[in-house]
């Protein structure tokens, strides 16, 4: 099911569910137009490095965005300004979409046939073609037990042979890259085999709607052999990524920079998603102010953001003045959402109890995270897990306040009758980029009115995602009680798989798991199977919406926005079109006018 797309009306454009949004305007000189230019430097400036660069474990829109320049999966999507655009798939690096008709699909649904286009190469001395073992080689990966995947159960519940695969790798010394590489060498995925260099075949479990859609992520981006030389995704990998995309990381330093050039062996026209057209992309991280950024796109010293959406006090202005590079484009998420550590020991292990969890729900001011982030123009409250738009979504609010600006009186109440009069007290790291040290702070504030104490705790240089909150150990021993994660769904359309099970499968959880909270109830692992098996998109997001509906009143986490993106681009930035997945706008598309 896919959220309505910006509907423009007199410059403004609508986003769904009476969020609005103002691009276009009087000056249309401001930016650039004509046919695409090639040449220049693209000055991207930001806060926070990702969390992982490896496509097999990265999964932040940062590292959708940063990935998609030079790893190249079997399927893809466009980038788009109208949201409708973004969501169909399109062949990357297959050749065609599979179907039944053309005989990519079998008759019972289980086996797919994927043909690879020709002329993809990889970069290396000398360039050679990327063939179908190197996808399996990608599949293959994602269990490694060093920088394990968290897209990983998508895979496992799908895919034949995958589950045994990785509980073998699991085993293996997680920083021996000899040990894990033969462990590849010597075990398979039943069901993934490189008939020949431009053949693979998929065989499933059982028929899955969307199995398209995952073969679509980043995570099953071909690996060439150089990968098994080093630790996944740990420092040597870093420094020696290899490219089958239009650009390659030429230097990189850790939470300071990435500079990526053109790869030389990369050919337009065996690429219908992705262009080319600057020489450079110079990304300089460490820049923790959103005003201090928009500044610099404004005066044109940077041309596109990392990670910081436009500033919230900036937004009237821009849209008063019907600035043309400004723009406020459809992302459906969950972002931020609160989420509870259940695993934690601290106050007597208050957060595996589900009544303590409930009650805080009660605390929180939608309306003043609404102001922080651009008002209501760019978010609207959020009580479900599911967003509006996306599959399975049914509106409900089992904990509603007056409103909507909490009512911290009740939530005392629930915690007395839950055994806590005295108020509890949490750790809560946040991230430094962005606002969401406002909204950190504004929480905080929420807490301390229904007797709750939180210690905030700033937590930069990309390790909120790659180690704090994705640690189980971590989460065994207190280091963390609540934070407040974003999630965008890492596909649209058929994406109820893309909501629930990464967040909420307790059989997942464990090093890297995107389950942060290690949230278990084997009611929504059943409806997870349920959905995943059921014959159509239809019947599954039946499933999804019982799920949602458990979740909550589990009160698994606290949803609390339903966020759109307002995104800036400096005035000599062309061909600005979206990755709603990537909140951002495609660096392979953008061309800049000198």
């Amino acid at each position: 099911m896919m959220r309505q797309t910006l509907k423009v009306t007199a410059g403004c454009a609508g986003l769904a569910l009476g969020l609005t949004a103002c691009g276009g305007g009087a000056d249309p000189s401001a930016v650039p137009t004509g046919p695409p230019r090639e040449g220049g430097t693209l000055r991207v400036v930001g806060s926070s490095d990702v969390e992982h660069l490896d496509t097999a474990s990265g999964n932040s829109v940062g590292a959708y965005g940063l990935t998609r320049t030079f790893a190249r999966p079997l399927f893809g999507t466009k980038a788009s300004n109208n949201f409708d655009e973004t969501i169909p798939l399109q062949p990357d690096m297959a050749v065609e979409i599979p179907t039944r008709e053309n005989g990519g699909i079998s008759k019972d649904r289980r086996t797919y046939t994927v043909k690879l286009r020709e002329g993809v190469r990889w970069n290396t001395e000398p360039p050679r073609p990327v063939v179908a073992a190197d996808f399996v080689r990608g599949f293959e990966r994602l269990c490694n037990p060093a920088s394990p995947s968290s897209g990983k159960g998508y895979y496992i519940s799908t895919l034949e042979g995958m589950e045994e695969y990785c509980d073998g790798y699991a085993k293996v010394d997680a920083k021996n890259p000899a040990a894990m590489a033969g462990y590849q060498d010597d075990h398979d995925i039943k069901g993934i085999t490189a008939e020949n260099d431009r053949t693979l075949v998929f065989r499933l479990k059982e028929p899955a709607s969307d199995f398209l859609n995952l073969l679509s992520l980043q995570f099953t981006a071909p690996a060439p052999e150089e990968y098994d030389r080093y630790v996944p995704d740990g420092p040597d990998f870093r420094q020696n990524t290899i490219s089958n995309g239009p650009y390659q990381i030429t230097e990189y330093r850790p939470g300071g920079s990435y500079v990526l050039s053109r790869n030389p062996v990369w050919r337009r026209e065996t690429d219908p998603l992705r262009g080319r057209y600057v020489e450079k992309i110079q990304i300089t991280l460490g820049q923790d102010s959103p005003q201090a950024v928009q500044q610099q796109l404004e005066t044109g010293t940077a041309d596109l953001s990392w990670d910081h959406p436009v500033p919230t006090a900036a937004i009237p202005r821009l849209r008063r003045e019907r600035d043309p590079r400004f723009a406020i484009r459809d992302a459906p998420s969950n972002s931020p959402y609160l989420v509870f550590n259940t695993r934690s020991p601290n106050n007597g292990g208050a957060l595996g109890k589900k009544e303590v969890r409930q009650a805080l729900q009660y605390a929180i001011d939608r309306t003043a995270l609404i102001k922080i982030v651009g008002g209501p123009e760019v978010a609207e409250p959020l009580h479900t897990v599911i967003p509006p738009g996306n599959s399975g979504y049914a509106p409900a609010d089992r904990y509603p306040t007056p409103g909507e600006a909490g009512d911290p009186a009740r939530c005392r109440r629930l915690l007395a009758e839950a055994g806590h009069p005295r108020g509890l007290k949490f750790t809560f790291p946040y991230r430094t980029n962005s606002v969401h040290k406002l909204i950190a702070e504004s929480v905080k504030a929420n807490l301390e009115a229904c007797g709750v104490d939180a210690e905030l705790s700033p937590d930069s240089g990309g390790t909120f995602y790659g180690k704090t909150i994705s640690s189980p150990e971590r989460a065994a021993e207190g280091a963390w009680d609540i934070a407040a994660p974003g999630w965008t769904p890492d596909w649209y359309g058929n994406n109820g798989r893309s909501i629930i099970q990464p967040l909420f499968d307790g059989r997942t959880y464990g090093e890297g798991s995107t389950n942060y909270g290690g949230y278990d109830n084997f009611m929504v692992n059943g409806m997870i199977d349920a959905a995943l098996t059921a014959p159509e998109p239809g019947h599954a997001a039946g499933h999804w919406q019982q799920a949602d509906k458990t979740i909550m009143e589990d009160a698994a986490i606290v949803p609390l926005l339903n966020r759109s993106h307002p995104i800036f681009h400096s005035s000599r930035v062309g061909g600005a079109v979206f990755l709603p997945t990537a909140a951002n706008y495609d660096f392979t598309r953008v061309w800049l006018a000198r």
